[in-house]
């Protein structure tokens, strides 16, 4: 099944242009409107600003989009009758027609089918803290999509630690650009060592060109540490996202329900500055994306 693609993204795919994926939760469900149209509107133009094109993922009433229009970012935006699709849930939205905001995991999928090979997001889910066994479906679909995924680390609300060695276990290569620690998201450093370090775009380009011809068959996971001025206290985050989660469990929420409620919760608490650091690394990570795809495509390494 191939997505419909935008005419941008299909000229540059055709040409060997660089295109960086960008998902849309953060449009269906990740801010209150019209904050997340300004915001989905600023990462695209920061990936053009790096010389690429950016390529936002959605399924729109029932088929897989990558690139779209102002009026598909205004319905995603409003959020009426959009749901929220992993890559489990992409059958289920082509077959009945839905219009739906894609997770890391769907937008994944859609890049890999559009011929997109790198990805640009805030943080990737995890596993879950606690003996719950709650593991996000963003780690199985690295392990079986050839995709980068840029990010700010893991989010900070889940095992971190854990998530490393499921992504050891996966085969998952995990490299933090610029740090030999690996970030959590909000902050810079998770307490963790990376697996490994590089330091440039051509760096990345060339692991994943090396990585690729081993036949691995893996996506690629680059953290992008949260840039110092935007960042959040280590300690504070930890104790409010404590908090988070003993209101979480005292009422009972649970599933694909923990995140955005833990998130929400963590917004309040800092007056905004999470909302505002999220922004930042969504930014700081599309223009990471953007110079690999760009150094990709110099390269040719990418096809």
């Amino acid at each position: 099944m191939k997505p419909d693609l935008s005419d941008d993204v299909a000229r540059a795919l055709a040409t060997g242009a660089p295109v960086v994926a960008l998902e849309s939760t953060i449009l269906s469900h990740g801010m209150p409107w019209p904050r997340n149209a300004e915001v989905g509107r600023a990462v695209e133009d920061a990936v053009r600003a790096e010389g690429a094109v950016p390529a936002t993922v959605a399924v729109v009433e029932g088929r897989l989009r990558a690139g779209l229009g102002a009026a598909d970012i205004e319905r995603l935006g409003h959020g009426e009758g959009v749901v929220k699709a992993a890559s489990r849930d992409l059958g289920a939205a082509v077959a009945l027609g839905r219009t739906a905001g894609t997770t890391v995991s769907a937008t994944m999928r859609i890049a890999r089918l559009a011929g997109i090979g790198v990805f640009a997001t805030g943080g990737i889910g995890g596993v879950h803290r606690g003996e719950g066994g709650d593991v996000s479906a963003d780690l199985t679909e690295l392990a079986a999509t050839d995709v980068l995924v840029v990010c700010a680390g893991v989010k900070s609300i889940l095992d971190i630690p854990r998530t490393l060695e499921m992504l050891e276990t996966l085969r998952v290569p995990v490299v933090t650009y610029g740090s030999d620690r690996f970030p959590a998201f909000y902050t810079r450093d998770s307490g963790c060592a990376s697996p490994e370090r590089l330091d440039t775009s051509e760096q990345i380009a060339a692991v994943r060109a090396a990585t690729r011809a081993t036949g691995l068959g893996t996506g690629m996971l680059v953290a992008n540490p949260i840039p110092e001025a935007h960042a959040l206290p280590a300690e504070e985050i930890g104790a409010e996202i404590d908090a988070a989660l003993r209101a979480a469990e005292a009422e009972g929420v649970r599933g694909k329900d923990v995140t955005p409620f833990l998130l929400g919760r963590l917004n309040a608490v800092t007056e905004g500055r999470a909302l505002g650091a999220n922004v930042e690394l969504v930014l700081s990570n599309a223009r990471l994306a953007a110079r690999i795809a760009v150094a990709e495509a110099s390269s040719g390494t990418w096809v």
